[in-house]
């Protein structure tokens, strides 16, 4: 018996081929991304290494000690401490004076050393005002409530040094005395604030540098 053999028409065959030869294609396109993905990802653990290695060989193994000469060395910390130091004596020597100069005007009767001791409450209470007016108007943008916790959280220890530093110098030049027609006094005022801001700037720095905490 003789079999015929039909002859698939070309187009078919073609089609036939092409159908036949997809899947391998697929696969071998898959197995490239599949491979190029790998690199990648072994390209990114390695970076990850190197800059992990990078950190722990530039990164102190233990926090500078506040005796090393390192600790206070940094001039970044030093330019934050100061505006925060500015701050704070804008607000405390503007309440400070002021309340001198009334309770003197007024007052006199109460002594210099009740003077002196409510000018200084006046003076703390002035930078905390200033503080929450800052916090809220300038670029942290706080609401109310908030910037005056934050104002009020500020370092009593700071401010109390500058108000102690701002007064003795200002007593040991003026008495205490509040004489605006006298050139002695603007010139005492200067240098008592100039003892005012340089007393707590130190103790700001090492808030900042050691705690990362600002008194303001």
């Amino acid at each position: 018996m003789n079999f015929i053999r039909h002859p698939v028409p070309l187009r078919q065959s073609h089609l036939f081929s092409r159908v036949a030869t997809r899947p391998f294609r697929s696969a071998t396109q898959l197995q490239a991304c599949h491979s190029e993905k790998t690199r990648q990802a072994e390209g990114s653990k390695e970076k990850l290494q190197t800059c992990q290695s990078k950190n722990a060989a530039t990164s102190p193994s233990q926090p500078l000690s506040t005796l090393s000469l390192q600790f206070w060395n940094c001039k970044s910390t030093w330019r934050r401490a100061g505006v925060n130091t500015l701050r704070c004596l804008v607000g405390c020597t503007a309440g400070d004076f002021s309340a001198l100069w009334i309770l003197q005007t007024y007052y006199p009767e109460l002594g210099m050393g009740t003077i002196m001791a409510m000018s200084m409450a006046s003076g703390i209470t002035t930078s905390i005002i200033l503080e929450t007016v800052l916090l809220r108007r300038g670029a942290d943008q706080l609401s109310w409530s908030r910037a005056a916790r934050t104002a009020m959280g500020m370092s009593m220890v700071s401010m109390l040094a500058m108000e102690l530093a701002e007064n003795a110098v200002d007593y040991h030049l003026t008495g205490g005395m509040v004489a605006f027609d006298d050139p002695k006094f603007w010139l005492a005022a200067v240098v008592s604030m100039g003892a005012g801001y340089l007393a707590p700037l130190p103790y700001n720095y090492l808030r900042l540098r050691k705690y990362g905490k600002a008194c303001h």
